[in-house]
């Protein structure tokens, strides 16, 4: 999500942030931990509050630090402890990749802090610079999509659908619904329309079972930290950070995530405009990755990655288009589920994505998209 600056108005004791840090330090209390310092990050996502926690080092220890992640809602439509639960088996499920922040505890939910949280590790990188850094990027990736299946019984709490291909159509024709609603124009709307009718036309024909893998579906590059090495600024580790809406599904929507024009252009710190041999080498250096392993070969076949990116696109601006349609909803103070209300952030931020989910329905910016997936497609393979 976007970068945005910390407002004047944190400190206020009557802010929705100063209401969430008293909230941590008395389930930090609670919960025996000690912290010599809580810091309030920039409001930089939709759906959580962060929280720098600086803890008094142990005996020959030096001092450690932590990320609060406090949800702001459940994207997931999940009730609290349910919402925590997910995000839990999200961290547990990637960690063995080495390329996600170690998860350190996590805060129920309670009083006076209604969502509960998560305590990861801190990681210490900066923001990714584009194109420069994909490479490493998808190198994580690889390393999250190559991680062994564990049985189909073992895969709950994580989402699981036994057609990923039906699952991710349900999810967009029913965003879809919000097209009108956001003020679309008809034009936009027809292109969309038929972008979608290309990919049902794809899956209707599809007979094999797809293979599938242990995915983020929440990949774009504002949600990775990149590490160097302090001698000479080299890359040396990309990291996802933000582990919510995890799954086991088609790693062809990560690698989109990843490299669309939608993702690379979402968040202030990363923002960076692609050019389709830049996609392409990315999904060349990943294929590379993943043939490297013993994974299904049928996890890198081309036209099942090109589909996904065109699902995952959809998936992005019908996203858009309902955020546009329910951010103006007064806030769900039950803390149920699900909540896209302005009044869970930062007007900076809000604004901010407003600005760029009109954008990307923008007819040009759909007609630019669908050009550059047909610039891909003709070069395919892309693993050869």
């Amino acid at each position: 999500m976007a970068a945005a600056t910390q407002s004047s108005q944190d400190t206020h004791a009557c802010t929705p942030l100063a209401k969430l840090r008293n909230g941590l330090a008395l389930a930090l209390d609670h919960a025996g931990i000690t912290t010599s310092a809580i810091r309030p990050l920039p409001d930089s996502g939709l759906a959580h509050a962060h929280f720098r926690l600086e803890l008094p080092p142990a005996r020959h220890e030096e001092t450690q630090e932590w990320i609060a992640r406090l949800p702001k809602q459940s994207q997931m439509r999940l009730s609290a402890a349910d919402n925590l639960t997910y995000q839990t088996a999200c961290f547990e499920r990637c960690q063995p990749s080495g390329h996600t922040p170690r998860l350190e505890g996590s805060l129920a939910p309670q009083p006076d802090l209604p969502r509960g949280g998560l305590l990861v590790e801190a990681i210490e990188g900066r923001p990714a610079r584009l194109p420069e850094d994909l490479r490493a990027i998808t190198e994580a990736l690889a390393s999250i999509h190559a991680l062994p299946l564990p049985a189909v019984h073992k895969r709950v709490p994580l989402l699981a659908p036994d057609c990923p291909w039906r699952a991710m159509l349900d999810e967009i024709e029913l965003q879809c619904r919000y097209l009108e609603s956001a003020g679309l124009p008809l034009e936009g709307q027809r292109l969309i329309k038929g972008e979608l009718q290309a990919l049902k036309d794809f899956v209707a024909v599809q007979q094999a079972p797809v293979a599938i893998s242990l995915i983020s579906f929440d990949a774009h590059p504002g949600n990775f930290l990149i590490e160097e090495d302090r001698t000479n600024s080299v890359p040396t580790r990309a990291v996802l950070v933000d582990l919510e809406k995890c799954r086991y599904g088609l790693p062809g929507f990560d690698l989109a995530h990843a490299t669309l024009y939608t993702s690379t252009t979402w968040d202030v710190a990363s923002h960076a405009i692609l050019t389709p041999e830049q996609v392409a080498d990315a999904y060349r250096h990943w294929c590379q990755q993943m043939m490297a392993t013993s994974a299904d070969p049928a996890l890198h076949d081309s036209q099942t990655l090109l589909q996904a990116r065109r699902a995952m696109w959809l998936w992005s601006l019908s996203w858009c288009a309902k955020w546009l349609s329910l951010n103006c909803e007064t806030r769900d103070n039950g803390h149920h589920g699900e909540d896209w209300s302005s009044e869970l952030s930062e007007d900076r931020l809000i604004t901010h994505v407003r600005e760029r989910a009109r954008h990307y329905l923008t007819e040009h910016c759909i007609r630019g998209v669908i050009d550059e997936w047909q610039q891909l497609a003709r070069a395919l393979p892309w693993a050869t």
